[in-house]
């Protein structure tokens, strides 16, 4: 998300808020604004939630067939690619158990008490997420159209999977497939940007309907909620991927840290993975001595499914809008939950808005209400930046550990970093 969008939707956001305090306090007796204008505001909001709804199977299903076909010459490289793809996912299991530990621990959102501001048109269904042999067995559908149909998000996954690794075994043969799914999945994209450009007004829509109801609880809940989000990523960007690769590699976490200055501060402005790339391949090769080809390998790969900062968000962002609008998650799917956002955050890591993309798929497996999606993309560039270099620096320390294992790095960088 550019940084014009999110000044829009930051715009939008406080002022939907203002205007639907001063309709809950100076205009609540006045037709034209608590009749007319919230309805106006209610129908708009409404329409920006389905379209929302509407990308969301599709561009999941195109986005993993997609990097399924991308990824097929991971076998080619033989024990570093294994390797790698292992440490990603052991890295990504990490952050989903430490994040869904906070959130339980520390239950953002709860007394919030959002169920009452959505419109009374929106059924708070409970959908309670079955248990783990459950999801194991029916991960399989019988019925490919009622998966579509019912955005069962587990088994669209599984049919994903099994297209992507469907187009791979045609060799050759497959490639007007791999070019169908390609330029499907640049059209996702462009829809995807083009529902996002109309996010300021759709959350300006969506605020004013809040803000008609809101009550102080309200904010604190937002304002606890993301600074514990961004407390998690900050803890993991400067002490848990420092001590990891101290204790794997023998480099100091200060000589780290040193080293990946540059790329957090980069990370931080532009809040993209795939920009940062370059920056990440230097931060390899120049000043952490790992070789280019590990370098070459790992931080293209990691760009698309290392995305343990993505999953501390994600969890802990799911976790807040259940409990503020009122339908916590039990511990007994806390296992669940887990496996969904392991599932969602590798297989669907290169979706353009990916954080928002997978919180709308986690809210809709949940049968919590979209609006609660309103909140999470207002509040969305504070905790993409500090997701994004959670992500990227996950990359650094990943490919310095693996770099160590294979004998491709010269020596533990105690001493001196080489100059930017």
């Amino acid at each position: 998300m550019d940084k014009s969008l999110s000044t829009k939707i930051f715009v939008g956001l406080f002022a939907g808020l203002i205007i639907g305090t001063a309709i809950q306090y100076v205009f609540n007796d006045i037709a034209l604004f608590d009749t007319y204008l919230l309805g106006a505001a209610e129908g708009a909001g409404g329409m920006f939630v389905s379209l929302i709804k509407l990308l969301v199977v599709p561009l999941v299903f195109v986005s993993i067939v997609c990097g399924i076909v991308e990824l097929k010459d991971v076998k080619a490289f033989g024990r570093l690619g294994g390797k790698t793809f292992a440490l990603y996912i052991i890295n990504t299991i990490i952050a989903i158990s430490a994040a869904l530990a906070v959130g339980m621990i520390f239950q953002p959102g709860k007394g919030a008490n959002l169920a009452g501001s959505v419109s009374d048109t929106v059924k708070l269904t409970t959908t309670e997420t079955p248990n783990i042999f459950d999801l194991v067995v029916n991960i399989v559908p019988s019925n490919p159209v009622q998966a579509f149909a019912n955005g069962d998000m587990l088994q669209i996954i599984f049919m994903a999977i099994l297209t992507g690794l469907a187009i791979q075994a045609l060799d050759s043969r497959g490639g007007p497939a791999i070019r169908t799914f390609k330029v499907a999945n640049e059209i996702m994209m462009k829809l995807v940007g083009l529902v996002m450009s109309l996010a300021p007004y759709g959350v300006f829509a969506l605020m004013i309907q809040l803000g008609a109801t809101l009550d102080s609880n309200t904010l604190l809940s937002v304002a606890g909620y993301v600074a514990l989000v961004v407390s998690m990523l900050v803890f993991w960007i400067f002490f848990f991927y420092p001590m990891a690769v101290s204790l794997a590699t023998g480099t100091s976490p200060k000589t780290f840290l040193r080293a990946t200055r540059e790329q957090i501060l980069f990370s931080l402005s532009t809040a993209s993975s795939n920009a940062t790339i370059p920056v990440t391949m230097r931060t390899l090769t120049e000043k952490l001595n790992v070789s280019k080809s590990v370098a070459g390998f790992g931080v293209p790969l990691g760009a698309t499914m290392n995305m343990s900062g993505v999953s501390i968000y994600i969890a802990l962002a799911t976790i807040f809008v259940a409990n503020a609008f009122g339908q916590p998650i039990n511990s007994s799917d806390i296992v669940t939950l887990g496996l969904t956002i392991l599932l969602l955050s590798v297989g669907a890591g290169g979706v353009p808005g990916g954080g928002i993309v997978m919180v709308g798929v986690l809210l809709n497996q949940l049968g919590l209400p979209a609006e609660g999606l309103a909140i999470v993309a207002a509040v969305d560039r504070i905790n993409d930046m500090f997701c994004t270099s959670s992500n990227v620096v996950g990359d650094t320390a990943v490919n310095t550990i693996v770099a160590k294992t294979e004998g491709a790095i010269e020596e533990p960088v105690n001493a001196e970093v080489n100059p930017a």
